[in-house]
């Protein structure tokens, strides 16, 4: 079978795909870590301890390319730079938050990918007040050494309604 063009053009097609399957689940992770470490910055409904904080803001920092842009809207402002992500995350600005992150749409391009993922987080506010929170986040990633990373995340906010209420207009 060596030397068989058509079944060696076949085999670069299966890498190809098998390479691109294995991009799409590396994101995937990448984004589920993100959401991880960015609840653990809370236990039993408060943030946690300054030095806690410091180690997760370093771990969610590193999952960003040393130039990332960071879009939390309004609300939570942007962040350009890996260090900038860092001391953003130092300081939550809830008390409590989960993060659902869903329906992901991934395409990759050689070494760069675009995503889009809803996202559900019920949270608490610094006030102490219980919210649901549903929007969407953009992303775009660069594959470095091998390892996805972000390099831009853009949060756009639904909505954000009390949790007593809802989220209806009534």
């Amino acid at each position: 079978m060596a030397g068989d063009p058509a079944l060696e053009a076949r085999i670069r097609q299966l890498e190809a795909r098998l390479a691109r399957v294995e991009d799409v689940e590396a994101i995937k992770a990448l984004k589920a870590r993100y959401g991880e470490l960015a609840d653990l910055r809370y236990s039993r409904g408060a943030v946690d301890d300054p030095e806690r904080l410091d180690e997760l803001a370093g771990e969610i920092a590193d999952l960003f390319t040393e130039d990332a842009v960071w879009e939390g809207g309004k609300l939570l402002g942007t962040c350009r730079g890996r260090d900038q992500i860092r001391k953003r995350f130092r300081t939550p600005t809830l008390r409590f938050a989960w993060h659902y992150f869903v329906k992901p749409k991934i395409e990759v391009e050689g070494e760069t990918a675009r995503a889009s993922w809803d996202v559900l987080a019920p949270c608490t506010t610094l006030d102490g007040k219980a919210h649901w929170m549903a929007g969407a986040e953009d992303d775009e990633y660069r594959k470095l050494g091998g390892v996805w990373l972000h390099s831009r995340m853009q949060l756009r906010v639904v909505f954000m309604a009390p949790y007593e209420k809802g989220w209806t207009r009534d």
